[in-house]
Formats: structure tokens, C-alpha cells, sequence
């Protein structure tokens, strides 16, 4: 039996597709069960459509969302709707059909996400966008079946999908609707890291930031590092949920490690981004012991800031927004041309220094025949109006 572990692996260490393998499947638009899609082929071939996407997307790659399968839909309900073009993935979206909708009896199909998960683009190769849009809605008019909608959430506003999506819909004469939007801090880059803070923070915030760097040098031995690959991974991990669990999110029971599938997700993952060379990971410690802790994950021109943790006992010292400081060395490379916080809007520290707004906005398209879409356009309309409403 085939383990979707070996799958992770052989695809993280990029080793090649044997000769004479079998083919990703026919040309065209498939949606199958993940399980009966995944093998060393078909994540070899998902690999390199990684990185030929017109707009890179982390959350997208092999090695974050089969880790997020395996913890979280273990019995493979979650298909995933993949384009083929000449025998190789030409785009690729985990799909879902769901019966509610925000606490609503509304049976929708959606692109499949989990609350760890920051961006659903699909990852679509070259120009090849207008094929894929196309052919899931089709695919969506065939098998909608109780189904009132196609729901894509958590796209950016002014990226690729959004764009396409609009045009395609416009030539096939049907409605689309943007039905949530929230503004997400981000970093454009351009002014280095110093010139950055000066520019928003006044020079009294400034000076307040440097004490407060000295004080906590004074607390004990501080060292800061950063790190890309994987040694000394699984201790960092390790550090990492147990400040994480030590702090509110612990009380809450929302930590990471409150559940055994979020904490193997999380190790997986990182795993996964630092085999494909996508991680970078900070951290403070005084005395051996970490005070700050946060992780990035780097797809040119795009990065992501993925997960951050701090020492709530220290926070007069303001352990987290040091490293923040620190972080800022994004704007220092060249392949990097934005940082997506993936921050909650209104995020209180993070919106200090992350000075950027990046629109991030939930899509929802009628499926099914004219009656159908009927009544899902007037569905969506009213969503639509009540999302304008409340910005």
C-alpha cells in the first residue's frame, strides 16, 4: 500500500518520476477524491506547476495542502479539480461540496480551506487561467446537484483569479458577485527595512523600540537568528507550540497543539516548505529559552508571514514587535516584491509596522440550469449588498 507519506516525501526531496510512469491522467478538467489522485507522478507534476503559476501561492503546493488533507479529511471527501494540458497539471484547486453556508442551509461547492490556511489561488500554470475557469464552471453546471453556488474564498482582490474569473463570466453572460472583503496588512516592497520605520513609526516610537531591545539584551543572553533549512527544525517546532500554547491561545484552547491534527499539520508543513526551500524562521531567545518566534513562507515574488508567537510575560518588552523589526528584512531581497501578514484586519501589532493594505475578497458564481442560477443569483445579490453594507 502506497502511504501518503512517502508521497510527501518523495515529492519534498524532488526526486524524479520514474521512466515510463503512468500519466497525470487525460487532457482536460478532472474532479476526483484526493486520495485516488495523489501519487509520486501526480506530485511530481504538482510540483512543477508550483513553481510555472502565474501567481504563486504556498497554500497551494503539494507540501502544505497533503499535509492539511491527511490531518483533516481523513476519509478523502475533498476532490481535487485538476486541469491537464499535455499530460501535465496546468492547474490544480482542492474542491468541496458543502451544505451550509455560514450557519445557512445553503448546499454550495467551494474551494476547500481550513482556518490555517490564508490564500485560496489556485495555483494555475502560464496562461492557461481562462481554460480552468471555464472548464470548473462547467463542471459546476453538470454536477451541481443540490448545489445553488460556486463559492472561491479568500482570493486576492487585484490577483490573477479574481481578474479572470470576471472576464470569463462576462463572456459567458452570467453572474458573479464578490460577497465578503477585508483589507489585510501586507508590505510592498521598495524602502529598506530603516527607511520603512521611519516612515511610520515617529521617532519617539523609534527610540521606545530601542529601549526596549536594550532591556530585554538585559534580561539575559539574547540571541537573534534566522534560519531556512532543516537543522534544528523539529526543536524549533517543538519551542515554537509551546510558547504558543503558553499564551492566550493556550487558554482558549485554539493553540496549535491543542489538537493533535493541527500540531502534526503545523511539523509537517514547515517540514515540507523547508525541503522545497520556502521557509524562513526567526527567533529571539534569552538564555536559551525563546521569547519570539515567528516563520515565513517565501514564494517568489510573493512571501507569506504564516505563524508568530511570543513570551506574553515579557509583553512590556514587546518581544513580538522586536522580531517584527527583524522581519523586516524582507525588504532587503530583490525576488521579494510583497509580504501578505495573513493577519486578522485590525491585527494590534502587526498593523504598527505593516503599513500596506492587501484586499483579500470571497467570489461566489450561480451554478446549474437557468432556474437554478435564478435563484442563486438572488442569493448572492443579497450577500453581495449586505457585505457593502457592513465595510
Amino acid at each position: 500500500m502506497t502511504r501518503i507519506e512517502d508521497l510527501i516525501e518523495d515529492g519534498w526531496r524532488g526526486e524524479p518520476a520514474s521512466v515510463g510512469s503512468r500519466p497525470i491522467g487525460p487532457d482536460g478538467l478532472s474532479v476526483r477524491p484526493w486520495k485516488d489522485c495523489v501519487s509520486p507522478e501526480f506530485v511530481q507534476s504538482w510540483r512543477r506547476l508550483a513553481a510555472s503559476a502565474a501567481t504563486p501561492n504556498p497554500f497551494g503546493e503539494h507540501w502544505f495542502v497533503l499535509p492539511s488533507l491527511e490531518q483533516f479529511d481523513p476519509r478523502g471527501t475533498v476532490h481535487l479539480a485538476t486541469l491537464v494540458v499535455g499530460g501535465e497539471l496546468a492547474g490544480l484547486m482542492p474542491v468541496y461540496r458543502a451544505r451550509d453556508y455560514h450557519g445557512h442551509p445553503l448546499p454550495h461547492i467551494g474551494n476547500w480551506m481550513h482556518p490555517n490556511s490564508f490564500c485560496g489561488e489556485p495555483l494555475i500554470a502560464g496562461d492557461h487561467a481562462e481554460a480552468f475557469w471555464s472548464a470548473v464552471l462547467d463542471w459546476s453546471d453538470r454536477n451541481w446537484r443540490s448545489s445553488l453556488f460556486l463559492h472561491i474564498a479568500c482570493l486576492p482582490g487585484d490577483g490573477i483569479a479574481v481578474d479572470t474569473l470576471n472576464r470569463v463570466c462576462k463572456t459567458k453572460r452570467r453572474a458573479n458577485r464578490v460577497v465578503h472583503r477585508v483589507s489585510r496588512a501586507c508590505l510592498r516592497h521598495g524602502l529598506s527595512p530603516e527607511a520603512h520605520l521611519v516612515s511610520i513609526l515617529g521617532k519617539k516610537r523609534r527610540k521606545e523600540l530601542s529601549r526596549k531591545r536594550r532591556r530585554l539584551e538585559e534580561t539575559g543572553h539574547t540571541i537573534f537568528t534566522r534560519a531556512a533549512g532543516e537543522d534544528g527544525l523539529d526543536e524549533w517546532i517543538d519551542q515554537f507550540l509551546q510558547l504558543e500554547n503558553a499564551g492566550w491561545k493556550g487558554q482558549e484552547s485554539s493553540s496549535l497543539v491543542s489538537a493533535r491534527q493541527t500540531a502534526c499539520f503545523f511539523r509537517e508543513s514547515l517540514h515540507g516548505a523547508a525541503r522545497e526551500q520556502r521557509l524562513e524562521r526567526l527567533a529571539f531567545h534569552v538564555d536559551g529559552e525563546p521569547v519570539a518566534m515567528l516563520c515565513n513562507f517565501v514564494t517568489p515574488p510573493l512571501a507569506h508571514s504564516f505563524k508568530t508567537a511570543f513570551d506574553e510575560d515579557l509583553y512590556k518588552l514587546s518581544p513580538g514587535m522586536l522580531l517584527q523589526v527583524e522581519n523586516l528584512a524582507l525588504l532587503e531581497r530583490e525576488e521579494i516584491g510583497m509580504t501578505d501578514s495573513c493577519a486578522a484586519a485590525g491585527h494590534p501589532m502587526i498593523e504598527q509596522i505593516w503599513d500596506d493594505r492587501r484586499e483579500i475578497v470571497s467570489v461566489s458564481i450561480p451554478v446549474g440550469g437557468a432556474i437554478r442560477r435564478g435563484i442563486g443569483d438572488i442569493l448572492t445579490s443579497i450577500e453581495a449588498r449586505r457585505s457593502e453594507k457592513n465595510r
